[in-house]
């Protein structure tokens, strides 16, 4: 069976996200400094038809991780997009991502509301799932095959695995950065995640990995 996995990042008091998402803050005010490592790599800017950017060799692999050996992502609504309720039919959202998503695979997205499917370009196509987080993981693991699953986020969806005893490897980048507010990773979940055992810790002088499976 594939692995549930997730690879976020966060700040040193705990947050992936900071406050009041918008369109303007995706991942809310101050969020985007969580991500600094990887976006000032020379890699990632390759990647965009950007030029300069750091090279490191520890960071480079870690910023590749979140989709090594992934066949499916699993993300919550809030991470999709900022639309609350109802989805709109006159101007339907379809993600943050342009027209081709970073994901290339299937993305299954939890929420309270029917939606059809939406398919994209580069071979991402978003489902969404209105019957829990088992029945996302059931339909992701059978979309990835013997690949692995993702959850891409945001925290609460990643909380919601936790809690329910279903990840079985985190990678946690620790960004030198004090947010204050926001979203924690590890709230509600009764002293934080058990059964985790640290495997790998390397780090750089913008960001700490650790590698974390269950034991």
């Amino acid at each position: 069976m594939s692995r549930l996995r997730f690879s976020i990042s966060m700040s040193v008091d705990g947050y992936a996200a900071g406050p009041d998402q918008s369109l303007e803050d995706p991942l809310g005010k101050r969020g985007m400094e969580l991500h600094e490592w990887v976006l000032s790599l020379r890699s990632f800017k390759a990647a965009h038809g950007l030029e300069g950017g750091v090279e490191d060799p520890v960071d480079d692999r870690f910023g590749e991780a979140w989709n090594t050996n992934t066949g499916a992502f699993i993300m919550g609504r809030n991470m999709f997009g900022p639309v609350r309720g109802p989805w709109e039919s006159s101007e339907p959202w379809r993600g943050w991502w342009g027209e081709d998503p970073p994901y290339h695979t299937p993305v299954f997205v939890l929420t309270h509301y029917a939606h059809e499917p939406i398919e994209m370009q580069g071979g991402t196509t978003f489902h969404f799932v209105t019957d829990g987080i088992e029945s996302a993981l059931e339909r992701a693991r059978a979309a990835a095959g013997d690949r692995d699953v993702s959850i891409g986020g945001g925290a609460s969806t990643v909380r919601q695995y936790l809690r329910a005893g279903l990840v079985d490897e985190m990678l946690l980048h620790v960004s030198p950065v004090l947010l204050g507010a926001g979203e924690r990773l590890f709230d509600d979940l009764g002293g934080g995640p058990e059964g985790f055992e640290c495997v790998e810790l390397v780090s750089s002088p913008r960001v700490a990995h650790y590698t974390f499976v269950r034991s």
